[in-house]
């Protein structure tokens, strides 16, 4: 890690240590300093809008109407110096998955999973201050806000600086409120104020334990023995079921009748493109993608879980403050008949006589990963196999390519792990339909996506890495666990040609910091981005399925 950035974590580490508040400016120097590849523009005096919509999506939308910013692992901690953290209103971000409570007299409470959620949470909220304060000094130079009239994403880019996209993306994100939310940046200094409560590694491993009691409870209720083989994936909360369930597919005429009446205009498009053969997308993958949208636009009654879980497939929320999602499905429960067809032909009496069970949870943030997998491992000893699906940003190709790594360098630990990749070019390519994929290569596992900057990238680059991601080492750290004595080393060369389980790891690119300076967060991958994300779920799903002999 460059001393610069190093600077900057220690500094915040060691405050955080403190059992009162501490100003966040006193860490605007530093992270100005870093020059990060997220906020570029942190130092200047022109808006670094990509980094304040990178920050406001990532937030609660009334984070600046707070005064200190309450950091802990568990509820008790909060108990424990008067703080009822039961009773406030809780709230999550758009774009990450962190539970929040809004209490009285401007305090936030929020819930850490890791150490990483740390060295995320900490510069967002600094590149949302500097940049929301930078927001206010201009707004406040030219006399807004104004008495009347609503100002549009032409006029603020003309007056204010920035760009016309960006400013259209700020509209998006603020709804209906943009125009007061205007005014009340002209009308408040922003000075927040962060407090750590405990921080300590035993606490995570209880919060850890906490979310995966229901888990294993589940399984238990519904007679999967302990000796039940277990594939674990890390991957998102859509993909394996839309495959597995055929729910979308069975809903095709309501939801294109969806589209035609209230879908979105790029939609309607994509529609027409196929109906007159203009595309080459996968039908499936787009009715996946309206299944998603339908239920975003016309919340109800989620007749969808009802339908998943008639197919063996069993959804779990996150009950604790480690905000990650978990299904369950029995590979003997799901129906042959449902499977989306490009998995190929599954042998429906082997598939029936498979002991094995499939557990998918929304990938964790960093650190998280590595307790995920840790706990489930001191609980169950029938580990089968370990596939990770990931997105990250890539140094070499585009938004929505594969990539396939078969080195991996972990910052956390400092060790570089040689892995025997169970997915290579042959097991993706045949399933993208816009992408690429990209098989040798290699990845960083790095502490925070702010915690970057070009000198920093390009020493990464120089050396090949052309992965950037947050996942992968923490899970290299746990399969290590599980294939020798002694705990993860640090520092270290690891080679993972001989495991006693199959692992695989895939990320997609969604973002591109050489080139564009953007990220998903900014500016989202929209359908076309499913299709990395299912040709990769279509693989890790061919490959249980061949090791439980129900696919030649």
């Amino acid at each position: 890690m460059p001393s610069d950035v190093e600077l900057y974590q220690r500094t915040y580490s060691t405050l955080l240590r403190s059992r009162g508040e501490t100003k966040l400016r006193i860490l605007e120097s530093s992270h100005i300093a870093i020059e990060s590849s997220l906020h570029p523009f942190a130092g200047a005096e022109e808006l670094d809008l990509g980094a304040f919509l990178y920050a406001t999506q990532r937030l609660p939308a009334n984070i600046y109407q707070g005064r200190v910013v309450i950091m802990g692992q568990e509820e008790e901690q909060f108990a424990g110096v008067g703080l009822p953290l039961v009773d406030w209103p809780t709230t999550e971000a758009p774009a990450r998955r962190r539970q929040w409570h809004e209490g009285p007299d401007g305090q936030w409470g929020v819930l850490l999973s890791s150490t990483s959620d740390v060295d995320d949470l900490v510069p967002t909220l600094v590149a949302y201050q500097i940049e929301w304060n930078k927001l206010r000094r201009k707004l406040r130079a030219i006399g807004w806000p104004r008495p009347q009239g609503l100002p549009g994403a032409d006029e603020c880019a003309r007056v204010l600086g920035g760009s016309v996209d960006d400013w259209e993306r700020l509209q998006e994100a603020w709804g209906t409120a943009f125009a007061r939310r205007l005014g009340e940046v002209a009308e408040t200094n922003l000075s927040l104020r962060v407090r750590m409560l405990g921080g300590s590694q035993v606490s995570y491993a209880r919060l850890t334990r906490r979310w995966w009691a229901p888990v294993g409870q589940t399984m238990r209720d519904h007679s999967i023995g302990r000796d039940a083989p277990i594939y674990f994936v890390s991957s998102n909360t859509h993909s394996l079921v839309n495959l597995l369930s055929g729910d979308a597919r069975t809903r095709e005429a309501d939801l294109v009748d969806w589209v035609q009446r209230a879908g979105a205009r790029d939609l309607q498009d994509e529609l027409a493109a196929f109906r007159e053969e203009r595309t080459a997308g996968s039908w499936n993958n787009f009715l996946y993608f309206l299944a998603r949208e339908q239920a975003v636009s016309e919340p109800g009654p989620q007749t969808r879980r009802y339908a998943e879980a008639a197919r063996g497939i069993l959804h779990l929320n996150a009950e604790s403050g480690l905000r990650v999602a978990a299904q369950v499905m029995p590979l003997n429960k799901l129906d042959p008949a449902a499977i989306d067809d490009r998995l190929g032909d599954v042998d429906a009496e082997a598939l029936q006589a498979s002991r094995a069970v499939l557990i998918n949870i929304d990938y964790p943030l960093g650190l998280a990963a590595y307790n995920i997998l840790r706990e489930i491992t001191e609980d169950r000893d029938t580990l089968r196999g370990v596939y990770v699906l990931g997105k990250a940003a890539t140094l070499n190709a585009d938004v929505g390519d594969v990539m396939i790594s078969n080195t991996i360098y972990d910052e956390h630990s400092g060790t570089t792990y040689w892995l025997d990749n169970a997915f290579d070019f042959d097991a993706i390519a045949p399933y993208l339909r816009f992408g690429s994929g990209l098989d040798n290569q290699r990845a960083v596992t790095v502490r925070s996506t702010f915690l970057q900057n070009r000198n920093y990238l390009d020493r990464y680059y120089r050396e090949a890495y052309t992965v950037v991601e947050m996942e992968a080492g923490p899970y290299c750290d746990a399969v290590y666990e599980i294939a020798e004595p002694d705990r993860y080393p640090a520092g270290e060369q690891v080679n993972f040609s001989k495991l006693p389980i199959d692992f695989g790891i895939v990320h997609y690119a969604s973002d591109t910091p050489f080139t564009q300076a953007r990220t998903l967060g900014a500016r989202g991958m929209s359908y076309y981005g499913m299709d990395s994300t299912y040709a990769t779920s279509i693989a890790i799903l061919r490959r249980i399925f061949t090791l439980e002999g129900a696919l030649s």
